[in-house]
């Protein structure tokens, strides 16, 4: 099992938050341009997309406070803890170190 840093965790996050930001505003405009042609099956399907697009935007909001809790959680511990908190970055990078320099 791969192990993530960290920072690795952190960027995957801001990514998926930009993806999602994304998927809303795409979804947002295909909802406008979409209401001009409504028959029966597109009135579902509006539905059923702007219900989808509620739910994303509900994720990214729990995502994004979720990420600035761990942030700031981290950023307490490695002030509490600073030289703790560089031994075990020293060692990961250590070990990081040695794996990459097998391959």
């Amino acid at each position: 099992m791969e192990t993530r840093s960290a920072e690795d965790i952190e960027l995957a996050t801001q990514k998926l938050l930009q993806d999602l930001k994304a998927v809303i505003r795409d979804g947002e405009e295909l909802l406008k341009a979409g209401a001009r042609n409504l028959g029966e099956k597109s009135v579902a399907a509006r539905a059923s997309l702007s219900s989808a697009l509620e739910r994303a935007k509900e994720t990214q909001r729990k995502l994004q406070a979720r990420a600035a809790s761990h942030a700031k959680a981290t950023d307490r511990v490695v002030r509490d803890y600073p030289y703790h908190s560089l031994g075990v970055a020293l060692g990961i990078g250590l070990l990081l170190g040695i794996l990459a320099g097998r391959r």
